[in-house]
């Protein structure tokens, strides 16, 4: 696809909160405290409920790292079947281009291109003209030329 731009963006963390209560106000209450410390959030994604429980990830730069470990501690305290996972270190891949919006099999020819490159993918986001995975630091390089390779 003409026209499209593959950037990346280093150093970035994710926080996944699996099994909290499936209450909007808790996730206000989530973002409202990150935003209160200061932290730039990115990547967020939210799995559909699964009973009176949901899971949600989203992603901060590597230089939140110790502030949003003390945001989720205080989470935990409150919510002790909160599970807490943290992987830092990521990059994320954005492909972007304004002619996606309506164009069918642009996401079918991004997620190609990362499995031909064995790309691990920790998280996924969208819109109509962007979709940005989440890999791991190794798989970049590759998952990048792959992209290039496959969407031009």
């Amino acid at each position: 696809m003409e026209n499209t731009k593959i950037t990346v963006t280093e150093d970035v963390t994710l926080i996944f909160l699996h099994d909290y209560p499936a209450d909007i106000k808790l996730v206000a209450d989530i973002f409202k405290k990150i935003a209160d410390a200061g932290i730039d959030v990115d990547m967020i994604s939210q799995a559909s409920p699964n009973g009176q429980h949901s899971s949600l990830s989203f992603t901060v730069f590597d230089d939140d790292f110790g502030k949003i470990l003390g945001i989720v501690a205080k989470l935990r305290d409150h919510n002790p079947e909160l599970k807490i996972g943290v992987s830092s270190g990521n990059c994320k891949i954005s492909v972007y281009n304004e002619n996606m919006k309506g164009t069918p099999g642009v996401a079918a020819a991004v997620f190609d291109a990362v499995s031909c490159a064995n790309t691990d993918i920790r998280m996924i986001t969208t819109s109509e003209v962007d979709i940005s995975i989440l890999v791991v630091k190794a798989d970049v390089e590759a998952a990048v030329a792959s992209l290039h390779k496959h969407m031009s």
